[in-house]
């Protein structure tokens, strides 16, 4: 009985470590602490299917840049918000002039965002890249 209980154990410890071992890698890019597992290409950057999620995920929640009540007035729930709530927050084309990268990136005030694991360099240069290609509704 008492081996037959070990064996039990054994085998039901070496089905545990192969499963563990076939996850698929929730942060491919290697970053630890970054607020989601959204990838950008480098080139032809969408925002349905990459900016937005992101801002989901990372800005657009209860207390930040939601529809409720936050102490900003950018809301990052809709493209037309995130393109035109406040003038300078994104400059077409212009990733170094817009305020946007130069918060996430740490260097325009407060980093964005605030209180939270910062973007990781993947999700960054991929908002950069969106706005270097016109921060297009695509």
């Amino acid at each position: 009985m008492r081996f037959r209980l070990i064996g039990v154990l054994a085998l039901t410890c070496a089905g545990l470590l192969a499963l563990l071992s076939s996850c698929k890698d929730d942060n491919p890019t290697g970053e630890e602490g970054s607020p989601s597992n959204i990838v950008f290409p480098s080139t032809n950057v969408s925002y349905q299917q990459h900016v937005q999620p992101l801002f989901n995920q990372a800005c657009a929640f209860a207390g930040c840049h939601d529809d409720g009540q936050h102490t900003s007035p950018l809301k990052l729930t809709s493209y037309g918000n995130a393109v035109l709530s406040i003038p300078g927050i994104l400059v077409m084309n212009q990733p170094d002039q817009s305020t946007r990268v130069l918060r996430i990136e740490g260097r325009g005030g407060a980093r964005m965002p605030l209180n939270q694991n910062p973007l990781n360099q993947n999700q960054i240069n991929g908002i950069r890249t969106w706005i270097a290609e016109g921060a297009r509704n695509n």
